[in-house]
C-alpha cells in the first residue's frame, strides 16, 4: 500500500508533490543528488539538492519532518528554474542575447527614448512614479545583466495586477535588482503557490520593520505553544542543548501573519532571529524555527553577532539583507525589553488554501498595495512570482541608480576579450573605470554576470586589481603605485599573487631599478621579478585572467550553467 502524507497548507500528499516535480524536471533531463539531510533537532529536518551537471543550480528544504524538508526542496528547485531565477545574476552570452526568446516566450523589448528616457509603455504611471521619482535615471539602466542587448532595448515581462486584472510590463531588470526570490512559490494548485508567494513577502517586509525600528514583540504563553506539541519539543530540544530560545508573536497586534523564533548563545551572547509566515499561527511558527535551524548543525550556532546599540548600523540597508539571505544579522537590544511593543494575539486567519490566498490578498489591498502577479508553467510545474510595490522589495529602490547590476553591460564587451584590447581602448577602459561610482572592492564576476568557480583569479579580481592591471599595460605609474597600494591594503589575493604587486611597487618606486636586481631577487624571488618586470614592460599582461570570449567560452562552469539554461527551452 502506498503511503500517503498530507500536511496543513499543501493541497496534495508530499509523495505525490515530489514524484511530480522529479518527473517534469527529469522530462526536462534535470538530475538531481539529494545531499546534506541533516536534523538539528527532532522535527526540524533540512536537506539540499544539486544539478548533476551544473552545481550552481541546487535548493535548500526545510521542514518538521524528512519528507517535508524533501517536498520543501524539490518545490523551490521548481520554482527557481520556472522563474528562472538560478540564472539571474549572470549573463546569458552573445548569442542567447539575440535568440527569438531570452527571457520567456511572452516577454516584450521596448526601445528607450532618444533623451534616455523611460519607454511609456513600460509599467504604469504609478509604477513610474516609484521606481523613478525624479525621472534622473537613464533607460540604459533598465538593459538586464542576462542579455546586455542595449541595442535590443529593454526586456520586460507581463504581470497582472490583481486589483483590476490590468496587464503591466515590468522590466527584468527591476525585478532582478530589487526583489531577487522575494515572492516566487510553487506548488501543487495555483491558489496553494500563490499563498505561499504572498505569505513570504509579509515574513519579510514584516521581519524588516521590526529590526529596522527595534521593537519588541511579545512572548507566546506556555498554553499556546503547548497546543503544538512537535513544535514544543524541537524547542525544548534545544534549551536541553544549553540555548536560550524565544518565541515571539510578530503579528504586530494581530495584523500580520507572521512569527518569530529567536536563539539565544549565553557562550557566546550571539543572536539568531528567524521569520516564518502563514495566515495560520502553527504554519508560521513552524516555518519561524526550520528557517532558524536550516542547514545549521548546533555545533555551528557560534560566532553569531551579538545584541547591537547603534540603531543606524542595525537598520543599514546591509544587516538587512544579511537578514534576509540567513537571519544572522544584529538585532537592537531593544528587542529583547520586557514590555513588548505590541500585546500578544492569539491568531488564526486560516481557512482552506484558497481561503489562504484570499486573506493575504485582501490584506496587502488594505494596505493600500498593489499585487503583480506572472504565473510560469511551461516546465509542467505551476510557479508564480508576486511583486508588491512598495513593500516587497529586498534591496532599496535607489539601487536602481547606484548599484544596478546593468553597470557591467559596458564593460563586458571589452573584458570578453581582455587580452586582445588594444594599449588605447585599455587607456579608455580605465579611464571610465575611474571616473565610475563602482567601488574597487566589487568583484568583477559579480558586475559581469560571470560564473567561475571559487578560487580561480577571475573569481578574485576585484576592480581595483583590473585598474592596477589595466595601468600596467597603459604604463601609468601614477595608478599602479595607487592600484599596488589598494592591494597591498586589501590583502585579499593568494599570497604569491600579492607578492607580484609588492614586487612591482618597489620596483615603480625605485629610481634605477637595474641597479637591485640582485637584492629584488633575494627579497621576492627570481620567477616573481621576471613576472613583475614583464608586466610592467609589456610582455606580460593580465597574468593569471583566461580569455572569455563572448559566450564566456572560457568559463566551464558557466557553460554548465548555459547548457542548463537551453534545456528550459528545448520543445
Amino acid at each position: 500500500m502506498n503511503t500517503e502524507t498530507f500536511i496543513p497548507g499543501k493541497d496534495l500528499a508530499l509523495e505525490t508533490t515530489i514524484a511530480n516535480v522529479q518527473t517534469r524536471l527529469a522530462a526536462r533531463g534535470f538530475l538531481l543528488d539529494e545531499l546534506a539531510a541533516h536534523q538539528s533537532v527532532n522535527g526540524v529536518w533540512s536537506l539540499r539538492l544539486q544539478d548533476r551537471d551544473c552545481p550552481l543550480l541546487y535548493a535548500n528544504g526545510k521542514g518538521a519532518t524528512e519528507l517535508a524538508a524533501r517536498a520543501s526542496a524539490w518545490g523551490e528547485f521548481a520554482e527557481r528554474l520556472s522563474t528562472h531565477y538560478f540564472w539571474t545574476h549572470y549573463h546569458l552570452g552573445a548569442d542567447r542575447a539575440s535568440a527569438p526568446v531570452v527571457h520567456h516566450p511572452r516577454e516584450k523589448w521596448f526601445a528607450p527614448a532618444t533623451d534616455g528616457s523611460w519607454p511609456a509603455d513600460v509599467l504604469n504611471p504609478e509604477l513610474h512614479a516609484l521606481y523613478n521619482p525624479q525621472g534622473d535615471i537613464p533607460a540604459s539602466a533598465l538593459i538586464d545583466i542576462n542579455s546586455g542587448n542595449s541595442a535590443r532595448g529593454i526586456c520586460a515581462l507581463p504581470y497582472t495586477r490583481l486589483r483590476d486584472g490590468a496587464t503591466t510590463y515590468i522590466p527584468v531588470n527591476i525585478i532582478g535588482n530589487l526583489y531577487v526570490s522575494n515572492g516566487m512559490a510553487s506548488g501543487n494548485t495555483l491558489n496553494e503557490a500563490r499563498a505561499q508567494a504572498l505569505a513570504e513577502i509579509f515574513e519579510h517586509a514584516i521581519q524588516y520593520r521590526i529590526i529596522a525600528e527595534g521593537l519588541c514583540l511579545p512572548d507566546v504563553p506556555d498554553d499556546v505553544i503547548a497546543r503544538f506539541p512537535r513544535l514544543r519539543a524541537s524547542i525544548e530540544a534545544l534549551r536541553a542543548a544549553g540555548f536560550g530560545v524565544l518565541v515571539k508573536d510578530a503579528s504586530l497586534g494581530g495584523k500580520y501573519p507572521v512569527m518569530n523564533v529567536t536563539l539565544v548563545n549565553s557562550a557566546d551572547q550571539g543572536v539568531l532571529s528567524s521569520y516564518g509566515a502563514h495566515p495560520r499561527l502553527e504554519i508560521a511558527l513552524e516555518r519561524a524555527l526550520t528557517e532558524l535551524l536550516q542547514g545549521r548543525p548546533l555545533e555551528s550556532l557560534a560566532g553569531l553577532p551579538e545584541p547591537g546599540f547603534d540603531m543606524t548600523e542595525i537598520n543599514a540597508v546591509t544587516n538587512l539583507e544579511i537578514h534576509f539571505v540567513d537571519s544572522s544579522g544584529v538585532i537592537s537590544w531593544d528587542f529583547f525589553s520586557d514590555t513588548s511593543d505590541y500585546p500578544f494575539v492569539d491568531w488564526n486567519f486560516s481557512t482552506t488554501t484558497t481561503g489562504d490566498y484570499q486573506w493575504l490578498v485582501d490584506a496587502l489591498h488594505a494596505e493600500g498595495k498593489d499585487i503583480y502577479v506572472a504565473d510560469f508553467d511551461e516546465q509542467g510545474i505551476y510557479s508564480c512570482r508576486i511583486l508588491v510595490p512598495g513593500f516587497s522589495e529586498i534591496y532599496p529602490l535607489d539601487d536602481l541608480e547606484w548599484e544596478n547590476n546593468s553597470a557591467g553591460n559596458t564593460l563586458r564587451p571589452l573584458l570578453a576579450r581582455l587580452h586582445e584590447l588594444s594599449v588605447q581602448e585599455c587607456t579608455s577602459l580605465l579611464a571610465a573605470l575611474q571616473t565610475s561610482h563602482l567601488n574597487d572592492e566589487r568583484p568583477v564576476w559579480e558586475i559581469l554576470g560571470l560564473a567561475v568557480p571559487a578560487g580561480t583569479p577571475w573569481k578574485q579580481l576585484r576592480l581595483g586589481e583590473l585598474k592596477t592591471l589595466l595601468a600596467l599595460v597603459v604604463g601609468d605609474e601614477e595608478a599602479v603605485l595607487e592600484g599596488c597600494d589598494w592591494i597591498r591594503h586589501y590583502r585579499d589575493l593568494p599570497a604569491p599573487r600579492l607578492l607580484v604587486y609588492r614586487c612591482i611597487e618597489t620596483i615603480v618606486k625605485l629610481d634605477e631599478p637595474d641597479n637591485y636586481r640582485h637584492a629584488l631577487a633575494l627579497l621576492y624571488g627570481a620567477p616573481t621579478l621576471e613576472l613583475a618586470e614583464a608586466l610592467l614592460d609589456g610582455s606580460e599582461r593580465f597574468f593569471g585572467l583566461d580569455a572569455l570570449g563572448p559566450n564566456f567560452e572560457g568559463s566551464a562552469l558557466h557553460q554548465s550553467l548555459l547548457a542548463a539554461y537551453d534545456k528550459l527551452f528545448v520543445v
